[in-house]
């Protein structure tokens, strides 16, 4: 009779690796504190957090540099008629204009653009928590698949055994042919369902593959995530990388208000430069101001538009803050469930009970239908443990979320 104990990681991962592994570079996923070191290096998603703090930093950088200045050359009276046929009355003016901001423009776009370099920041840093929380529960989805593909297995063992037990009673004489045709049934049952944990143990794997971004496939997990312990909780999380999202981009929302309403006041553009008078032979300095005139454009409506977005942000800060206690209590009472509603016992009960109608049946004891239900309760009781450790582990990830720090990250 098949052993009806839960087997070891390693062992798990040593039978799933036999099943799904079809080729050389195939392996086992490491651990998950060593998993999600390798995947910070590696995941596309970490990468485009890092790409949009670059990309914050060059607008940093450009948003202090001043205008551009123009340089201008511009010949008079050349290639006319009269005395302008020629340049020998030409008057050649060279001159240089620089622009001037006015109003606080430049001050104004430089805090804008550091308030969204702080924002870029927060969400890079945002993002690096919901990552690691995003591994944690494809980690333990593999892990979980990974042990419900054991447990359908030995329930094909568990199903295989009893359908002999049955046939041999109704070979001798002892039982009717009806009761080999439900033994089989519940045998053929049993192989359906280990081909759809196959299959969701490959599915898991390849999400899993997908987010580490590694070029290696894997074929099995190391495992340990789902019995992991508890860590401990502080009274009070004392960062939460949500909130801090929510204040950076509210500050950058109140920054370009001021970028637009420093904008609607007109910038000079100062010019300087030497004229020569080809006729006279002489050289003269020629200075100049111009500015636009804000007839049409007072660029009321990008400031209207930059004050409701800065309303909005303060808003969404509002949310972030009401939910980060409800969200951190939440997570907190559902692991604290699942370490409740995780209890060994009820295996090793539905183990015996199952071994005891076994011996029934054998012994002609026990009708047919018992054995079935009591092997049916106990392959539910195991994957009712591993649909209980996957909550936990799920609930965990939400308190380390709420918290700001990356969950099971110190786990041996």
């Amino acid at each position: 009779m098949p052993s009806n104990r839960w087997p070891l990681p390693a062992a798990l991962a040593c039978v799933v690796s036999g099943v799904l592994c079809t080729s050389a570079a195939a392996q086992t996923a490491p651990p998950f504190p060593i998993l999600l070191k390798q995947a910070q290096a590696s995941a596309p998603r970490l990468a485009l957090g890092i790409a949009e703090t670059r990309a914050a930093e060059g607008q940093a950088v450009q948003a202090a540099a001043r205008p551009n200045p123009t340089l201008g050359l511009v010949v008079e009276n050349a290639a006319g008629s009269g005395p302008y046929r020629d340049f020998g009355a030409a008057e050649t003016t060279l001159s240089i204009e620089q622009p001037l901001e006015l109003g606080g423009k430049r001050a104004a776009r430089i805090s804008a653009a550091r308030a969204d370099l702080a924002a870029a920041q927060a969400r890079a840093a945002l993002g690096q928590v919901d990552f690691a929380r995003d591994l944690v529960l494809a980690y333990a989805n593999a892990e979980a698949a990974q042990q419900r593909l054991v447990i359908a297995r030995d329930s094909v063992d568990l199903a295989q055994a009893d359908a002999r037990a049955a046939r041999l009673l109704v070979d001798n004489g002892k039982e009717a042919q009806v009761r080999a045709v439900q033994a089989d049934a519940g045998l053929a049952t049993a192989r359906a369902e280990l081909g759809v944990a196959r299959a969701e143990a490959e599915t898991a794997l390849a999400r899993l593959n997908a987010l580490t971004g590694s070029p290696e496939r894997y074929a099995a997990v190391a495992g340990g995530l789902l019995d992991a312990a508890l860590p401990p909780t502080p009274p009070e999380p004392a960062f939460s990388p949500a909130i801090a999202v929510a204040r950076a981009e509210r500050e950058a929302a109140e920054r370009r208000v001021a970028v637009e309403r420093a904008r609607r006041t007109p910038d000079l553009a100062v010019s300087f430069g030497v004229r020569r008078f080809q006729d006279e032979d002489a050289t003269a300095a020629v200075f100049g101001i111009s500015a636009p005139l804000p007839l049409f454009d007072r660029n009321r409506g990008a400031v209207a538009a930059a004050t409701a977005n800065a309303q909005a942000s303060e808003a969404r800060l509002a949310m972030a803050q009401a939910e980060q206690d409800g969200d951190r209590r939440a997570a907190a009472a559902q692991a604290a469930a699942a370490d409740q509603t995780l209890d060994a016992s009820q295996q090793a009960e539905a183990a015996e009970a199952y071994r005891l109608a076994r011996i029934g049946y054998d012994a002609g004891r026990l009708p047919l239908s018992e054995l079935l239900a009591a092997r049916r309760d106990l392959i539910a009781a195991r994957g009712r443990a591993v649909d209980t450790k996957l909550a936990r582990v799920k609930a965990l990830a939400d308190l380390a979320r709420a918290q700001g720090h990356v969950p099971f990250g110190d786990q041996p």
